[in-house]
């Protein structure tokens, strides 16, 4: 790097600056949290990263000095908030993956749904619910996410990674105008808060709790039986059909 182009003692002081505000942001945030996911904390934590991650970079290039401080995951993380201070509407992304691990008990639902709709007519085995593909529509068109994610076991899938974002918005979309491309043109900046779940956030312990999950309490062993000869006896606690959803 040229000398033209080195910061100046002056930019790397400020850069120190900035990061003793951050630190002090964001132990007022910790001090003040009110819970193990406060966006409060989550968003200190990153205006603290970003900080001193500037300073880090500012400070090799003019004194060819580094800090001891490493942050994990500062070159993932979202840039600092830049949105608006009092947003007028917000957004929220949401995904989560799931593994298609008792494919039998997954139909049996979905057929138990569509036979519910039909009264246990003509037909009631033979529609949509008779295929893994049909079976997952007629699931997610009879149940609410959020339940699917509480009482996923009960429908055969396994639980993947799942994120959650919170953007601000200076006002509501009109409706219709995002359907078609849902997660497009989302701007970091604007990013509220973010909260990941992830298998690799996971203690290796818990690698052991793995091969003992069974469905409703089985044994590793009664798996292959329970998949060729269901009892749903213990799900009969699903709610109602909602005849006009």
């Amino acid at each position: 790097m040229s000398d033209a182009a080195q910061p100046t003692a002056a930019e790397v002081r400020a850069a120190a600056e900035a990061v003793k505000t951050a630190l002090d942001r964001h132990l007022a945030a910790v001090e003040r949290r009110s819970g193990e996911d406060d966006p409060a904390v989550y968003e200190a934590f990153n205006q603290l990263a970003a900080a001193a991650e500037v300073y880090d970079e500012l400070l090799y290039d003019r004194y060819d000095e580094v800090t001891p401080f490493e942050i994990p995951g500062t070159d993932d993380s979202l840039p600092p908030y830049a949105g608006p201070e009092e947003p007028n509407a917000i957004s929220v992304l949401i995904r989560r993956d799931y593994a298609v691990a008792e494919p039998q008990r997954l139909l049996a639902q979905a057929q138990r749904v569509e036979a519910a709709e039909y009264d246990d007519g003509p037909g009631a085995d033979e529609g949509a619910a008779g295929t893994i593909h049909g079976a997952l529509g007629v699931l997610f068109g009879e149940f609410e996410p959020d339940e699917i994610a509480s009482r996923h076991k009960e429908f055969g899938l396994e639980e993947g990674d799942s994120t959650l974002w919170v953007t601000a918005a200076d006002e509501q979309a009109e409706p219709g105008e995002w359907l078609e491309a849902p997660f497009e043109g989302v701007e970091p900046q604007r990013v509220v808060c973010r909260f990941d779940v992830s298998a690799v956030f996971d203690d290796e312990d818990d690698e052991d709790d793995e091969d003992t999950d069974g469905v409703d309490g089985a044994d590793a062993g009664d798996a292959d039986e329970l998949d060729d000869d269901l009892d749903l006896d213990e799900d009969e606690d699903l709610e109602p059909l909602d005849a006009e959803r």
